[in-house]
């Protein structure tokens, strides 16, 4: 199974949370709104500064705040942020360590394709989208209402019956 660390889940937490705040904040009160305990938010942020996402102030009114609008910020950039480059295996044209199997290995070449499409889909999806707020598709809700009414209705109809 792929996944994203913990601390890129977090990264990701606090990202979305800044980009519907849009206001400079300091560690403990972004803490205090997401529910990340504060040494973590603190870990990350570092990284998140290191990245350039996000910038960071000194001061009595100091904090963080994204580095550029939310809509230039892909979830690739956020991954690599904590996770460094994004490869679904070891054995890919940018791995810094060789393979003992690299000479002979039938899949080599191969994993680039899947790389590149896992990164381009990444990189298609915004921090912006991320921070969108979501509804159910209207065939959910109507789904729902219409079920409950349905039952509704069986209900009134078994007590008049009764």
């Amino acid at each position: 199974m792929f996944r994203i660390n913990k601390l890129t889940d977090y990264a990701v937490v606090l990202l979305v949370d800044m980009a519907r705040s849009d206001s400079v904040r300091a560690a403990h009160q972004i803490a205090a709104d997401t529910g990340v305990p504060g040494p973590t938010v603190a870990k990350v942020m570092k990284a998140l500064v290191r990245s350039g996402l996000v910038r960071s102030a000194r001061g009595a009114s100091g904090g963080y705040v994204l580095a550029r609008p939310a809509d230039r910020i892909a979830v690739a950039d956020m991954i690599q942020a904590l996770e460094g480059p994004i490869a679904m295996t070891a054995c890919v044209d940018t791995a810094e360590e060789g393979c003992e199997r690299e000479g002979f290995c039938t899949m080599a070449g191969h994993w680039n394709r899947v790389n590149t499409a896992v990164r381009k889909a990444l990189q298609g999806i915004t921090l912006a989208d991320m921070a969108a707020p979501t509804l159910p598709p209207p065939w959910a809700v109507e789904g729902v209402m219409a079920s409950s009414a349905g039952q509704e209705s069986y209900r009134e109809g078994s007590r008049a019956s009764s």
